[in-house]
C-alpha cells in the first residue's frame, strides 16, 4: 500500500477542514442562547423549540417533501420508460430529437428551465402552486432517473426475458417478473436521486412557486436575506443529522449485504 506523503496529507487536511468546520460551527452555534449567531451566551435548545413551534417552515417542509415524492415518483416512472425506448426501441425516427429532449436538462441552466417553464405555465393559464413545482421538478430530475436506468439496461442480460417468454410469460409479466427485480437498485438509485435533487432545488422552484407554495430552500433563502437566525442553524443541523444518519444505515445495509453474499458464495 502507498503511504500519503506530507503533501498528501496537508492538503486532505485542508480540504476536509474547508468542507467540515462550517458545518461544526453552524452546529455548535445552533445550540447558542443569544439570538446573535457569532456570539455564544451559554448552552439552549430553545431555538429547535422555536422551530417546531413556526408554523412558516413546517409548512415549507411539508410542501417540499409532499413535492419531492410526487416529483420523483413520476420522474421515475418516465425515466424509466424514457429508458427502454433508448436503449430497447433501436432506431426509429426521431430518436436523436428524443434523446436530446431527454438530455437537454442536464446542460440546460436551471434559470432557463425555470424561466421557459414559467412562461409555459402563464401561457396555459395554470396557477403556479404545489402542481406547478411537482411539473418543474419532474420535467428535470427524469433525465437523471433515465441516464442511471439505461446504464444497467445496456448491460442487462436478455436471454432471461427470453427465457421467461418461452415458459410462457406474456411480456408484461417478463418485465414484472424478470426484468424490473434486475433492474430495481437502479430504478431505487434513480428515484433516490430525483428526490434529494427535488428537495435541493431552488432556481426553478422560484420561478414555479407561487405565494400557498413554498419550499424549504425557498423559506431559508428568503430567511438568510434578512440575516442568518438561530432557527436557520437549528433546522441546517436537524438536516444534517437527518443525512448522517441515512448515510450511516446504509453503509451498515450495504456492509452486511455484502457479507451475507459472501457467506453464500463460500458455500
Amino acid at each position: 500500500m502507498k503511504r500519503l506523503s506530507f503533501l498528501n496529507v496537508t492538503a486532505l487536511t485542508f480540504g476536509f477542514a474547508f468542507l467540515y468546520i462550517p458545518m461544526a460551527l453552524l452546529i455548535f452555534y445552533s445550540f447558542n442562547a443569544s439570538r446573535l449567531v457569532t456570539v455564544w451566551a451559554g448552552f439552549s435548545t430553545k431555538w429547535y423549540v422555536s422551530l417546531i413551534q413556526d408554523e412558516a417552515f413546517l409548512h415549507a417542509a411539508w410542501t417540499s417533501l409532499k413535492v419531492g415524492l410526487l416529483s420523483s415518483t413520476a420522474a421515475t416512472v418516465l425515466g424509466t420508460m424514457a429508458a427502454f425506448v433508448m436503449i430497447r426501441g433501436g432506431r426509429f425516427f426521431g430518436r436523436t430529437l428524443f434523446s436530446g429532449m431527454i438530455y437537454a436538462p442536464l446542460v440546460m441552466p436551471e434559470v432557463i428551465t425555470g424561466l421557459s417553464l414559467l412562461l409555459l405555465f402563464i401561457s396555459i393559464g395554470l396557477d403556479r402552486g404545489v402542481l406547478t413545482i411537482v411539473l418543474a421538478h419532474t420535467t428535470f430530475s427524469m433525465c437523471y432517473v433515465s441516464i442511471v436506468v439505461s446504464s444497467r439496461l445496456a448491460t442487462f442480460d436478455r436471454s432471461l426475458e427470453e427465457s421467461a417468454r418461452d415458459l410462457g410469460c406474456t411480456p408484461f409479466d417478463a418485465f414484472k417478473s424478470v426484468t424490473l427485480p434486475v433492474i430495481a437498485p437502479a430504478v431505487i438509485a434513480g428515484w433516490l436521486l430525483a428526490f434529494t435533487l427535488s428537495l435541493d432545488d431552488l432556481v426553478i422552484a422560484s420561478f414555479t412557486a407561487g405565494p400557498a407554495a413554498t419550499t424549504l430552500p425557498i423559506k431559508i433563502f428568503s430567511s438568510v436575506r434578512l440575516g442568518v437566525s438561530p432557527e436557520i442553524n437549528a433546522l441546517s443541523t436537524i438536516l444534517i443529522a437527518i443525512i448522517t444518519t441515512g448515510m450511516i444505515v446504509a453503509s451498515v445495509v450495504s456492509k452486511n449485504t455484502i457479507a451475507q453474499k459472501q457467506k453464500r458464495d463460500q458455500k
